[in-house]
């Protein structure tokens, strides 16, 4: 039996700006990984980490080491000396192939399948993992990167300190009505979070209100003005670039319908780091905290 030292780490705050009136988002732009140290001994050397966030979780277990690239989503501070692989969301696979891996990690959202193809003509292992929507996914996502490495109890160790952290974190002291949004204002994309956005995990697990899953069946829904302002959120939550991409918040306003909502009135954003809001990995314990305390904040 591996023995394992469980260490518990959290961020301390790194919000800005709230009043009753707020004239800037509340940033969150970043989270402290929850992170493990054991004895495991991984059974390869050279693993190139593309599934979503899969880059994090290894160097939660203690296996930064091993790394020799990652996915652009895999963001986290201690990753900077890892080089990203990817272009955008692409596998490059020549790339891939010159780095001589011994195991590639890859989910659903990897590709293009052609590339994939191409890693396993090379006589690479490649290895497919869960993805992760709600926190209830996190368990086995874990645990299949983990075991793609070799190292399970180390998978069960982190699994066990990202339950722990999961029981500390401290409801909003109000049950805020929130609106996740996902932006992309040069592509004139403006979708409504519903029931399987991964947004409306977070909200519920800081006991706020989802009231786009509450009402929208599909996990996101064009945003129209009449649907955005019979919704009327107290708190609309986005990702940082996707606020950027519209003008920040006075951008946001603009949209038709925000300004109808309780939210846009009194401009009460929370903007979350694009990488971090839905990497459902170590950082998501910390990231519930910062967010339960900014839903405090803006209400």
């Amino acid at each position: 039996m591996a023995f394992v030292v469980v260490s518990i780490t959290s961020a301390a705050l790194l919000l800005t700006g709230c009043s009753s009136k707020q004239s800037t988002a509340i940033e969150i732009s970043s989270a402290r990984a929850t992170t493990v140290t054991s004895n495991d001994v991984v059974n390869t050397q050279r693993v190139v980490a593309l599934a979503n966030g899969s880059g994090e979780i290894i160097s939660a277990m203690g296996f930064k080491s091993i790394l020799i690239g990652r996915d652009i989503a895999s963001t986290d501070e201690d990753l900077k000396s890892v080089p990203i692989v990817t272009s955008g969301h692409q596998v490059i696979a020549e790339k891939i192939i010159a780095l001589t891996p011994d195991v590639v990690i890859v989910d659903k959202s990897s590709g293009p399948k052609s590339a994939l193809d191409a890693l396993r003509v090379a006589g690479i292992r490649v290895v497919s993992t869960p993805e992760a929507w709600t926190l209830g996914d996190m368990s086995a996502k874990v645990s299949a990167i983990a075991n793609a490495i070799g190292v399970p109890a180390s998978g069960d160790a982190l699994n066990e300190a990202l339950n722990a952290s999961m029981t500390q974190i401290e409801s909003a002291p109000r049950k805020s009505r929130v609106v996740f949004l996902y932006l992309r204002g040069g592509s004139s994309i403006y979708l409504i979070g519903g029931k399987g956005s991964g947004g409306d995990s977070l909200i519920a697990a800081i006991g706020a209100e989802d009231v786009g899953a509450a009402t929208l069946s599909k996990p996101f829904s064009a945003m129209t003005s009449e649907l955005i302002a019979s919704l009327n959120p107290d708190v609309i939550l986005v990702m940082s670039k996707g606020l950027q991409s519209v003008g920040g918040v006075s951008g946001l306003v603009q949209l038709p319908g925000i300004a109808q909502t309780t939210a846009g009135k009194n401009r009460r954003v929370i903007a979350v780091d694009d990488s971090l809001l839905l990497s459902f990995g170590p950082r998501t314990p910390d990231l519930l905290q910062k967010l339960s305390i900014a839903m405090a904040r803006a209400t």
